[in-house]
This record gives C-alpha cells, structure tokens and sequence, in this order.
C-alpha cells in the first residue's frame, strides 16, 4: 500500500497554515459583520410613520385643597371668575361676597393624545400654576375639558397632583427644590374622542426620517427593497421614503411595517460641529476632518494687585497725620511657552480632540479655534453655534 499524503496521520505544516489562515479570515469576516451589524440601527429608530403621531391637548381648571399655598384672589382676577363661576355652576352664588381663600389655583393641563388611543383609556397630563401660586403639593384637580387645536374636546382630566418638587420657608430664610408649581396626574385624564386613521387600509405609506439625509434615505430604500425582493420602496427626498403595499401583504400593512422597522440601516449624517458658548459645550461629529493647519493658542493676561499701606508719622510730630500710601503689583503673562502645534491633513475626530487637548486648551479656547480655522477654510465641516 502506498504512503498517501492525504491520511490524517500524514497532515503537513502546509496544511496547517492553510487552515490557520482560512480560521483567520473567518474571524475577521465575523468581526466585520459585527461592528457593522452594532453600528447600524434599527428602520424604526430613524423615521416616523406617516399617520402615527401624537396630538397635543390643553385645557383650564382649577386647583383646590391647597394647604395656603394657592393664588392670592387679589393679584389673580381670573381665579375668582373662576372659582365664582364653579360654585354658580354648583348652585351657590358668591357675586356679592368677598372672596379671601388661599386654597385654590388657576392652572393650565397640557396632555399628549396617544395615536390610535380609543375611548375610555387613559393619558397622562401635566398641570402648571398660571397665577401666583407657591406650590400645588397636596392639591386636587377638579374636572379640566382638554381641547385640541380644532376647538374639539378630546379627553377630561381630574385627580390629585403629584408635585416632585418643594417650598419651604420662614421669617428670615426660605429654601425650594425643584418646581412646586408643576405637578403631573398620572393616567389622570380620560380620553372621550377618538382621532380616526386607518391605518389597515392604506395602500402606500411614507416615512419621514428624523435626520433628512440622501445616503440614509438611499440605504433605507435598498435594505426594504433587498428585503420584500420588489421595489415596494422609493426616496421621494432627503427625508422622506414612500412604501407602496405589495400584493403579498393585502390588507396587511401591519405586518409589513413590523417586518421593515427591524430591517438595520447605518445612517449617515453631515459633518458638524456643535457649539454652544453660553455654557462651553462643543459636540464634533464622526466624520469632521481637518486640512492641514498650524495652530497656537496663547492668551496675554496683566495682573493688578492692589495692597495699600497706613503711613503712621513719628511720636509728638507736629502737624502729622496718618496717611494711607498705594502699593500696586504689577505681573504680565504672555504665555511664551506655548507653541505652534501643527494637524495634519485628513485627521480623524480622536486626532483632533487629542490634539487639541495637547495644547491644553479649554472649552472656551476651542470654540474660538475651531471657529478661526473654519474661516482659514482647514475645518471641513459645518460649525452650528446654539
């Protein structure tokens, strides 16, 4: 029988090699397909659905049971017409009388209408003193219709108001934490119309991305396009893709919308640079890029100290008198040892920032350097000063 090389008893260092390097390129294949699958993010985490959204509801009421914390009647005339038209609705007519309580508030219920919310379920809202209010901890709210922007009253909101902050105070100090004078009324209102959308018979639907952008919207229409296997998807704009109903999903867009919002899609966004100078707060995009660029930062600082001296005269000097003689300091730092620092061409945003904080530059020094080297013309990205 003849030696063959191909018997395990006989496996080579080539073949070892072979196998080394094949193992290799799995690894790295599967590695790619990691970071790319965690960088991605999910259809639903980028657009709105086109008809599923919230509606915004806001109505008047009043506050009672406060514990003397609630609007003075004098200061807050829209209180008393308040209260005096409750208690006529009530029966009880207070026209003629001086009305002097503390315990109750005028506030405004904002509240967001759930999409597809039906009748009889419940919201949230939130409830904000409108007068002079100290705090409406402890306090009630009585029967509030809450209007939409057509005038309609889509839900009623009442109970008692839970307050996170607090007011406390006496004759010479005070102390408050948080906001006393918002509260909120968890599943406090009652939805009593509902809005009509149907959903289930539309036969093309449009999402809207929340970061207009023409790659993302590109990369969202081939990912829905690969999945379906027909062109059910196209990029009407930047920030809008329409999906059309396929005959496989008849009457079924429910599923065909659960389906697509978990297809991943890495967005892609324009290069920028966040600046907000009121508070030294700089954000830098993934992909800003620099040209190549010298920067120095220095600043010139004159210090002033100001230490006067008594002059005191001798013991039974005649016509002395103590006078006060100025002393003043005087240092000026330049900041010589800081010195010209060159970046490089092309330089990724950990350059950048490592860079940058080489220098030992602050917050504040940023923002001016990023803005004289976006007009040098070395900063290649927009800078959006908030």
């Amino acid at each position: 029988m003849s030696n063959n090389m191909e018997h395990p008893d006989n496996f080579g260092w080539a073949d070892v090699w072979r196998y080394a390097v094949l193992m290799i390129g799995l690894l790295t294949a599967i590695l790619a397909w990691t970071q790319i699958a965690f960088a991605a993010s999910r259809i639903k985490d980028l657009v709105d659905y086109e008809g599923i959204r919230e509606n915004q509801l806001v109505g008047y009421g009043l506050v009672v049971g406060l514990n003397g914390t609630g609007d003075s009647l004098s200061n807050s005339p829209f209180t008393k017409q308040s209260l005096q038209a409750m208690l006529e609705r009530l029966g009880i007519n207070t026209r003629d009388t001086n009305l002097r309580t503390a315990n109750v508030a005028a506030v405004m219920v904002t509240g967001n209408l759930p999409p597809f919310a039906t009748q009889g379920t419940r919201m949230d809202v939130t409830v904000s003193a409108l007068g002079d209010s100290k705090s409406l901890q402890g306090g009630t709210l009585l029967v509030t219709p809450l209007h939409g922007a057509n005038g309609e009253v889509y839900a009623v909101g009442q109970g008692p108001v839970a307050v996170g902050g607090f007011k406390a105070e006496g004759d010479g100090a005070s102390i408050t934490r948080g906001v006393p004078t918002v509260g909120r009324i968890a599943n406090g209102a009652i939805i009593e119309r509902e809005i009509t959308y149907q959903l289930v018979n539309q036969r093309s639907l449009r999402l809207a991305l929340r970061n207009p952008d023409l790659t993302t919207a590109t990369r969202i229409v081939a990912v829905i396009n690969t999945f379906s296997s027909f062109n059910i998807a196209k990029a009407l704009d930047p920030g809008t893709v329409q999906i059309d109903l396929p005959d496989d999903y008849k009457n079924d867009i429910i599923t065909l919308l659960t389906e697509i919002e978990q297809l991943r899609v890495e967005p892609d966004l324009n290069a920028k640079v966040i600046i907000n100078e009121r508070t030294g707060i700089i954000v830098i995009g993934r992909d800003v890029k620099l040209s190549t660029v010298a920067i120095a930062q220095g600043n010139l600082t004159v210090t002033v100290t100001e230490a006067p001296q008594v002059s005191q005269p001798s013991p039974f000097a005649d016509n002395a008198e103590t006078v006060v003689v100025p002393r003043t300091q005087l240092s000026v730092d330049d900041e010589g040892n800081r010195k010209l620092a060159v970046i490089d061409n092309g330089v990724t945003l950990h350059s950048l920032v490592d860079g940058l904080n080489a220098l030992g530059i602050g917050p504040r020094d940023m923002i001016s350097i990023l803005q004289a080297v976006k007009a040098a013309g070395a900063l290649q990205a927009e800078i959006e000063v908030m």
